[in-house]
């Protein structure tokens, strides 16, 4: 009985709230539609115009280009485009499409039941229903009163159109990401031809774009991309749609051919003039991924308010020009000297050998001739076939001398010497300019935000601050320049190198950061840890989310020669970390965005500031006091280490304080410049698009990359007050200390002495005793010589004896400085550089 009861409570229940239910949506769709205007569907949709472009603007609201995408998009009649584009669509957007009527109630009811049952949130908009989201209501506003409107209007355009009209309109305007617009626009950008021939795997790849064009895009996310395609593919084999053979087919073709680097092929974009072409397609990207689903930033006359400066811009175009064209002639000088010296004094050589000893693989006779002969064909026959081809109507040439024009960029690419520039400002993370490369139009890889390359030793620092950090270390911590074999956990050596194999002995802190020591910068990291050093590292370049990636942050000694892969961006807003007094700094190019009536609709800089108010303590990476000294010991890099000679280049900076570091990673693949101002912070970089090439010895950070920081640091800055970087008001202490020993001068300390800073309470102690103790051995090594030599009358001093590189076991303790324990000493060398931090 009282189950009974039970029973009949709950379905009272449940009826009387289905009859509440059913009056509040009566009352709400008797609303809705009273307020629905009668319009012919069919001649609104033939009539409807695109409106105004959206214009960028700089900081000072200059403009810096429009974007538009009508005069690039091209309408496809849908009896043009192949079924399985149209499959594919329908597969993954609307599986209902040709047998309902506007609305899915199976997609209806399903939505509904994962939304009460609490497992995900899913849309149930059909196509005709995104037609008329597009077209009839606000897609910004997310009611149930826009969805009935939604549901109305996608009633009366299936009334008044076919299913293939309505397709039509949906394929030729929806937004396939990287700026285009319509499957014509974007199957030309993605795949370089035109929607009519486009293949199963490609029409995979362009229906995943609807549901999120910044988390799928095959050019920055291929790996998501591929996966998402095999369920595409998966979903059309089951549903009869295509065979599991074609699908596995076309699967292969397309990324057996798939291009890493970047598609080439021009997007809508590539019209518009802009005069930060890499910075724009980068706010469009941005924009696309903060109001998809509601907008076309291409026609809805939008005006966006952006960090970027014209002005600083210009400076960064003009140098970063100069650049390409000085460095590449500068590699090819480097490249043909060095296969002049294979041709004129190892070729014949080698083919005598392989003639002796009948040794094919090695014959390389003819090289020269082979050589000239395929930059012949290259440069003068492939492009005149290819227009007789054309003229003519040979398919197979044309085919022929499209592959290649792919093997001429291939080859072109592997070298041709690339570059990225950055800059932040300091306190803001304000993008101020970017440069991704030396030709948009060529080729859109933003190498500014998108590359993976290897820092090399510009990585150094951010470890470096965490041992600051630790306490066992300071700027006077006296390290060990020489040969030295470190052993991880696991038992495996590794024996670090320095540029062509020089060596320095007993080093303070300061100074082997300043000239790139890689042994002293490996007994750091060894001090502090891999989980450390990985945990800052990770922080600084906003990289949190991927610290136990350990491709990415590997646990061995690699990782502190830069044995990693990051962007310009990542180590721009790493390094300005130490002028922003340890905060991290994260890089925004938005500051808003207004509507066509001057309605501001979005305030990404003002809502990074509210969060970051609640968040205060998330946001500061190391100390105040931390980051200054590591700003104080990075100017020494300017004063007197690897950037010193680019400072003397420029004439100095007028007064105004540097800071900095280089990088060349192993094999001299890359150079790099990373450095601040109390304003600015700039991450320079040039190298190749494809790996494996290497730009030579003589192109470093210190020589590549340095010279043109240098250049248009002191541009940007000429007419800004000079003025220092801030200081926190306590907890760091200045003390005199040796030169050579690190630790508290005495009378006896002959080298000289500096004034450097700590942190409060890793002051050293000691004083030094190092010299006392060389002149006790001098005075003992020369009266045992007079002794020997029978020598009397000698005074002493009249012999110039040479200095003794000792081992730690002969030196006393208090040759430290810190806690650390580190206990050597050596001769004094040549200064290092930052040329080839390690040679395995």
């Amino acid at each position: 009985m009282v189950s009974d009861k039970k029973k009949r409570r709950r379905i009272e229940l449940i009826l009387a709230l289905c009859i509440v239910l059913s009056v509040v949506i009566g009352v709400v769709l008797g609303k809705t539609l009273s307020e629905i205007k009668n319009i012919d569907i069919r001649a609104d949709l033939q009539n409807y115009e695109p409106a105004l472009p959206t214009q960028i603007l700089d900081r000072n609201g200059d403009l810096i280009t429009e974007l538009f995408s009508d005069e690039k998009r091209e309408i496809v009649p849908i009896e043009k485009l192949p079924k399985h584009l149209i499959y594919a669509l329908i597969s993954r957007e609307d599986s209902d499409f040709f047998t309902h009527h506007g609305l899915s109630f199976r997609q209806f009811f399903r939505s509904l039941y994962n939304i009460v049952a609490g497992n995900y949130f899913s849309g149930f908009s059909t196509l005709t229903m995104q037609v008329a989201g597009a077209h009839y209501t606000d897609r910004t506003e997310i009611s149930i009163t826009r969805k009935i409107k939604d549901v109305w209007y996608a009633f009366q355009i299936e009334k008044a159109l076919t299913k293939n009209e309505i397709l039509e309109i949906y394929m030729n305007e929806v937004y396939f990401g990287h700026g285009t617009y319509g499957v014509e626009s974007a199957s030309q950008f993605y795949f370089g031809h035109s929607a009519k021939d486009i293949t199963l795997a490609e029409s995979a790849i362009l229906v995943i774009q609807l549901a999120s064009p910044a988390a799928y895009s095959p050019i920055n996310h291929p790996d998501v991309a591929r996966a998402r395609q095999i369920d595409v593919l998966n979903s059309m084999v089951e549903k009869g749609y295509c065979t599991r053979e074609d699908a596995d087919a076309s699967f292969a073709e397309y990324w057996d051919n798939y291009d890493y680097s970047r598609s080439n092929i021009a997007s809508a974009y590539i019209g518009n003039d802009s005069r930060a072409p890499y910075f724009s397609e980068y706010v469009r990207l941005q924009l696309n991924d903060m109001l998809y689903g509601a907008v076309d930033v291409n026609k809805d006359g939008y005006v966006v308010h952006t960090t970027l400066d014209l002005g600083i811009q210009d400076a960064a175009q003009r140098i970063m020009d100069k650049a390409y064209r000085e460095l590449n002639i500068e590699y090819r000088k480097y490249s043909d000297n060095r296969y002049e010296i294979v041709n004129d004094q190892y070729i014949d050589l080698v083919d005598l050998l392989s003639l002796t000893f009948n040794i094919e693989d090695i014959r390389v006779t003819g090289s020269k001739q082979k050589s000239a002969a395929t930059n012949t064909y290259f440069k003068e026959i492939n492009p005149t076939l290819n227009v007789l081809s054309s003229v003519f109507g040979f398919n197979a040439l044309q085919q022929a001398t499209v592959a290649g024009f792919k093997m001429e960029k291939k080859m072109n690419e592997k070298d041709t010497v690339e570059g990225a520039l950055i800059t932040l400002e300091n306190n803001t993370g304000r993008i101020l300019s970017m440069i991704g490369g030396s030709d948009f139009e060529t080729k859109q890889f933003n190498r500014a935000i998108d590359a993976s390359v290897q820092p090399g030793s510009s990585i150094k620092p951010l470890y470096y601050s965490a041992a600051i950090t630790s306490r066992k270390f300071t700027p006077a911590t006296r390290l060990y320049d020489g040969p030295v074999v470190f052993y991880d956990e696991s038992g495996n050596p590794y024996e670090p190198l320095n540029y062509l194999g020089t060596w320095e002995g007993s080093v303070l802190l300061r100074y082997a950061l300043a000239n790139s020591m890689n042994v002293p910068s490996i007994q750091v990291l060894e001090g502090i840890g891999f989980e450390t050093a990985i945990d800052r590292i990770s922080r600084m370049t906003g990289l949190s989310d991927k610290r136990n990636d350990v491709t990415l942050f590997p646990r061995g000694f690699t990782l502190g020669l830069g044995v990693t892969a990051l962007a310009p961006i990542n180590m721009a807003r790493a390094f300005a970390v130490f002028p922003n007094q340890g905060k991290e700094v994260v890089p925004i190019s938005i500051i808003s965005v207004e509507d066509r009536q001057g309605n501001i609709i979005l305030e990404p800089e003002k809502e990074r500031l509210r969060e970051k108010q609640k968040n205060k303590s998330e946001d500061q990476i190391m100390s105040p006091q931390t980051a200054y000294i590591m700003t104080d010991m990075l100017q020494s890099t300017v004063e007197y280490g690897t950037l010193a000679n680019r400072r003397r280049q420029v004439g100095g900076f007028d007064g105004m304080p540097m800071a900095g570091k280089t990088g060349t990673p192993q094999n001299w693949t890359a150079a790099w410049t990373v450095g601040f101002s109390p304003y600015y912070t700039t991450a320079v970089w040039f190298g190749f698009d494809v790996m494996g090439n290497s730009l030579g010895r003589y192109l470093t950070g210190a020589t590549a990359a340095g010279p043109y920081w240098a250049m248009y640091m002191k541009e940007i800055h000429k007419d800004l007050e000079p003025k220092e970087f801030p200081k926190p008001e306590s907890g760091l202490i200045r003390v005199k200390v040796c030169r050579i020993s690190g630790l508290l001068p005495t009378n006896d300390c002959d080298d000289g002495t500096l004034d450097e800073i700590f942190l409060v309470g890793t002051e050293p102690q000691r004083t030094c005793d190092i010299h006392k103790f060389e002149k006790q051995r001098d005075e003992e090594l020369l009266q045992r010589l007079q002794n020997n030599l029978l020598i009397e009358d000698v005074p002493l001093g009249s012999y110039n004896l040479p200095e003794l590189d000792l081992p730690d076991f002969m030196l006393d303790d208090s040759g430290d400085s810190d806690s650390h324990g580190n206990n050597n000493s050596g001769d004094s060398g040549t200064g290092g550089d930052d040329y080839n931090p390690f040679l395995d």
